[in-house]
């Protein structure tokens, strides 16, 4: 399989797959920062105000306009987090001009798009344009509002919150709603200045083209101070449980939410990281699964039971819908799923099943550009070089035993109940 060609522009690292299986070129751009609640708001709301118009293409139709000049190419952009850091991710798609009657190159000229959103701003009066910071701030809000008004969501993200409440990891990548309006168009133009200054950025490119040719590309389409490509800080994943944290949060809903944490201790860079894969797997990430199985289809006390697991922060979180009067039982079941993943009751049938679903999953990353560059992007991250064939080769490894040693350096933290407001 064709492998990432590696390079490095001052602050950009370069990552080039050159592939002719696509007709179109994947482009993505991450820029990532270390989670701080100083800088969390303004820098999630900086893209939504980038994306509004640039120094060329100041007013938003204009912008859009362009897009569509380029054979209607893609746009969009992400905020999340991993391990500790924010990271902003710009996405372009674009068609390869060999199979349009284009004049000039298409992958150029989205480069040259992506620089400007990046770096040459719409600008007035030393700060960002008013009326797009004033709008993209409501849009900030809504976006929040949202998370609170999915139940799911909101109830995933509380438990992370408590759990890791005095870590950076605690903070929303979306930033906290109190502190939005406090943001002015000069204010978030210097925090922009300073985030694109320190910000680990990595330039990925997915199509028929070379490193060179990217490199030259990027030479003229970006404006950035000289330096060298940031490092992403190593999050610390060991964690000893003084005492397991239980909180009961009340709202109005008519389903509650049962969300459990765990302290696994095992991140994407180590050598137990196929096996964790496997712990998760089997304790909650597909149907076939304990949790699942056990507290939704044989007890009947769960709408939804899965695990989560986060290798860059060594986590694994346990979500479940259930009757409010089921609490207390609902709980003891799902105990008792991570007691007997300690007791290493695992059959031969959840063993094979997992490795089916986890390499059939590695098997399709090869189908898109976007899920090659998010998963190479993993070794950006942590450090750790590891082909999704060599993930799948460790995986199919794996033995009962193996699984057995991750359970037991599993700690339960927290867990964490939204219920309704009536008294139990």
């Amino acid at each position: 399989m064709t492998q990432f060609e590696r390079g490095q522009l001052q602050r950009i690292r370069l990552h080039v797959l050159p592939t002719k299986r696509f007709k179109t070129f994947a482009i993505s751009l991450f820029a990532g920062l270390t989670l701080e609640e100083a800088t969390v708001t303004p820098v999630a709301l900086i893209p939504f105000v980038l994306r509004r118009g640039t120094a060329n293409t100041p007013e938003t139709i204009a912008f859009r306009e362009k897009l569509d000049d380029l054979y209607g190419a893609g746009f969009g952009f992400d905020v999340y987090k991993r391990g500790d850091s924010q990271i902003v991710q710009f996405r372009m798609d674009v068609i390869n001009d060999k199979f349009v009657s284009s004049n000039s190159s298409l992958l150029s000229e989205s480069l040259q798009f992506l620089g400007d959103v990046l770096t040459n701003p719409l600008l007035e009066n030393g700060g960002f344009n008013k009326k797009y910071v004033e709008a993209e701030k409501i849009t900030l809000k809504k976006r929040l509002d949202a998370i609170v008004n999915d139940k799911i969501r909101y109830a995933a993200e509380r438990c992370l919150e408590v759990m890791c409440a005095d870590e950076p990891y605690r903070l929303h990548p979306l930033g906290r709603k109190e502190d939005i309006d406090a943001i002015t168009p000069a204010a978030l133009f210097e925090h922009y200045e300073q985030w694109l200054d320190n910000a680990a950025l990595d330039l990925y490119v997915v199509g028929d083209t070379t490193l060179e040719e990217v490199t030259g590309l990027v030479t003229e389409a970006f404006r950035l101070k000289t330096g060298s490509p940031s490092p992403y800080s190593k999050p610390n994943i060991e964690h000893k449980v003084q005492e397991v944290k239980k909180v009961t949060e009340r709202m109005e809903v008519s389903q509650g939410k049962l969300n459990l944490g765990l302290r696994i201790g095992v991140g994407y860079e180590d050598e137990e990281y196929p096996a964790a894969l496997m712990y998760n797997g089997i304790l909650g990430g597909y149907p076939h699964s304990k949790l699942f199985l056990n507290v939704r289809e044989k007890e009947s006390l769960a709408y939804y039971a899965a695990s989560r697991l986060d290798g860059h922060k060594g986590l694994c979180t346990i979500q479940s819908g259930i009757e409010f009067a089921n609490y207390e039982r609902a709980l003891a079941i799902i105990e008792e799923q991570l007691e007997s993943m300690r007791q290493g009751k695992l059959s031969e049938l959840e063993l094979n099943q997992t490795k089916a679903m986890i390499s059939n999953h590695l098997r399709e990353l090869q189908d898109s550009a976007y899920e090659m560059i998010a998963y190479d992007f993993n070794s950006v991250l942590t450090g750790k070089q590891r082909s999704a064939q060599q993930l799948l080769e460790q995986v199919q490894a794996v033995t009962a035993e193996d699984i057995v040693k991750v359970a037991d350096r599993v700690q339960l933290d927290t867990i964490y109940f939204l219920r309704d407001r009536k008294e139990a």
